[in-house]
């Protein structure tokens, strides 16, 4: 399961997106400023307690958590996964 942390509005969370999506890999996009109430207070803590801080995009594959667009980091983590 692969779960994306974004930003509606991040250019750095569209290019995650984008990649997946030009790979074909599927995923679940949690866009956290169009979030509301706890749903969006829970997203927070998420994010906050898989990267120590609040900043976005955040990709997780395999319970490794990779902040921002590491196209290799994201590329690795697809092969571990598979």
């Amino acid at each position: 399961m692969i779960k994306v942390y974004s930003l509606s509005t991040c250019p750095w969370c569209k290019k995650v997106k984008k990649y997946l999506d030009d790979n074909n890999v599927e995923y679940e996009v949690v866009e956290v400023d169009l979030a509301k109430g706890e749903e969006q207070k829970k997203a927070l803590e998420e994010v906050e307690s898989l990267t120590g801080k609040r900043s976005f995009p955040v990709t997780v594959i395999d319970d490794k958590a990779i902040s921002g667009f590491k196209q290799e980091e994201i590329e690795g983590a697809l092969k571990d996964e598979k």
